[in-house]
């Protein structure tokens, strides 16, 4: 069974720094992505970041670039979203997923191509 437990969230004042991580396991795919989406209360879930498996390449969305930095341990066992100078708009619930295999429907940051999910957790960022 896929296991994506995700934690640090919290509060912060805008300008501050939090750091994510989601540890991953149950499956033994070689080939899969593990990304980071965040949803606000009304708006729909959008990608934040992902990194690949096969090559450690990653991806960001444009309103997080050079704010937001993913990461992982050698066995990608760990991934780690460290974010920086935040934002009040940065305010969202926060979930990682994994994508296994190496096709996609859509690309890399749409969260329909992910198959498991995490809990979610909270990240508010005061003005």
């Amino acid at each position: 069974e896929v296991q994506l437990v995700e934690s640090g969230g919290g509060l912060v004042q805008a300008g501050g720094s939090l750091r994510l991580s989601c540890r991953a396991s149950g499956f033994t795919f070689s080939d899969y992505a593990i990304g980071w989406f965040r949803q606000a209360p009304g708006k729909e879930r959008e990608g934040v970041s992902c990194i690949i498996s096969s090559d450690g390449s990653t991806y960001s969305a444009d309103s997080v670039k050079g704010r937001f930095t993913i990461s992982s341990d050698n066995l990608m066992s760990t991934v780690y979203l460290q974010m920086n100078s935040l934002k009040p708009e940065d305010t969202a619930v926060y979930y990682c997923a994994a994508h296994f295999g190496s096709a996609w429907r859509k690309d890399y940051l749409d969260p329909y191509d992910y198959d498991d999910w995490s809990q979610g957790t909270q990240v508010t960022v005061s003005s």
